[in-house]
């Protein structure tokens, strides 16, 4: 897994090699400083020096306190000078508190603010140990030593309600990936200014596109409904490329792809993975099947490759295969603008004119498209939607 720090920073030493396995939580397995000149002081830092004990892994202790011990007493021929902790927190710059990133989330998750918290560690960096100390001395939550960071992430809330004597449950523990899983769309659904348009599409003649395909297959193949959706979506992305684009405040821009990589949402025992068909626009229609069901099977064994997961320019969810589904909205997948939510066909009755009753029936489908109003405004949203659905009514366009 990737992990991505919220300040710039130097790897000072390598405590854990690459490729090892079965790592407790909380075991050391590197050490950060902000400073480069902070490096030398831990050529020779080894993983027994960090106090880390790896038969009670939930009591052990990160790698900051102990590289901050070490940084107080540097051998004698380095040139480099590191200040004691204590002394540290003068020489701050101002106007910006310093805090390890373990800090900054153990001190949202129980509603602190860093500016109430003294840092001890290296220049007045708050470290967990700090924290920890607040917590202990707040009145708030006297007992939260006790139960460590679980417990401590009520604090500024109410505590979690127990459970009464006649009642029945399960505690599942909160895997890695369901972890993950929650800080992303934690992220995406208070950071996207996000917007839905929805609109009832047409399926009758792509069912008979599909119907007449898998006829003449021979059992070479066999097309679904979410296959030629899939292509639909890739030439509506074409035509609105806004929709297709990434929003990127990092780097100060919005960056249109030419390609249409199609994320295509796959629930899993795990979670939700969402591997990705590359090149969309430049496929058929049997590749790109013949690629969905690959992925969709690997992903469901845990055997897929982060590259074929992570990115994407476009995604969608259908839970049309669940006949209770007429309408659903999805979670944009950052930095992606755009995911379609596809729901069930439904057997609708519309004017004919033509027919004996006065009316017919045709095949329809509610598809809901959730859009970052940063990167797409509405009126684009909308368009893109339009375009969608003259390609679904019109299956023949995807050939165009």
């Amino acid at each position: 897994m990737d992990f991505e720090f919220q300040e710039d920073g130097y790897l000072a030493k390598i405590l854990v090699p690459e490729g090892t396995k079965d790592i407790p939580v909380n075991k050391p397995i590197a050490v950060y400083v902000e400073d480069k000149n902070d490096v030398p002081a831990f050529k020779d830092f080894k993983l027994e020096d960090s106090g880390s004990d790896t038969k009670a892994n939930t009591k052990a202790q990160p790698a900051e306190p102990q590289a901050e011990k070490k940084q107080e007493a540097p051998s004698e021929g380095s040139k480099t000078s590191i200040p004691e902790a204590k002394k540290t927190s003068d020489t701050a710059p101002q106007g910006r508190i310093f805090a390890s990133p373990l800090a900054k989330t153990i001190a949202l998750e129980n509603n602190i603010s860093l500016k109430d918290v003294q840092g001890t560690g290296p220049r007045g960096r708050i470290i967990k140990a700090d924290i920890d100390s607040y917590l202990e001395n707040s009145s708030k939550q006297p007992s939260v030593t006790s139960g460590g960071p679980a417990a401590a992430s009520g604090a500024g809330a109410s505590s979690t309600p127990s459970p009464s004597s006649t009642a029945s449950y399960e505690d599942v523990p909160i895997s890695t990936m369901r972890s993950i899983i929650g800080e992303r769309l934690l992220q995406s659904t208070q950071g996207i200014p996000s917007y839905i348009v929805s609109s009832k599409i047409s399926v009758s003649k792509l069912l008979k596109l599909r119907q007449s395909l898998n006829a003449t297959a021979n059992d070479k193949y066999k097309l679904s409904i979410n296959d030629l959706l899939v292509k639909a979506i890739t030439v509506a992305a074409k035509r609105v490329p806004d929709a297709n684009a990434y929003w990127l405040p990092n780097e100060n821009v919005i960056r249109k792809f030419k390609n249409v990589d199609v994320s295509v949402a796959v629930a899993t025992p795990t979670g939700l993975l969402t591997p990705i068909v590359k090149n969309c626009e430049a496929k058929g229609l049997l590749q790109i099947s013949h690629e969905i069901k690959e992925l969709v099977k690997r992903a469901r064994i845990n055997k897929l490759a982060p590259e074929e997961f992570q990115g994407g320019t476009i995604c969608i969810s259908n839970m049309g295969m669940n006949n209770a589904v007429n309408m659903f909205t999805s979670i944009i997948n950052p930095p992606q603008s755009t995911i379609l939510a596809i729901a069930t066909v439904e057997r609708v009755a519309v004017e004919d004119a033509a027919a004996e009753n006065g009316f017919s029936f045709d095949n329809q489908v509610t598809i809901t498209g959730t859009f970052d109003h940063r990167t797409i405004d509405g009126a684009k949203g909308a368009e893109f939607m339009k375009e969608l659905k003259t390609v679904i009514e019109n299956p023949l366009e995807m050939l165009l």
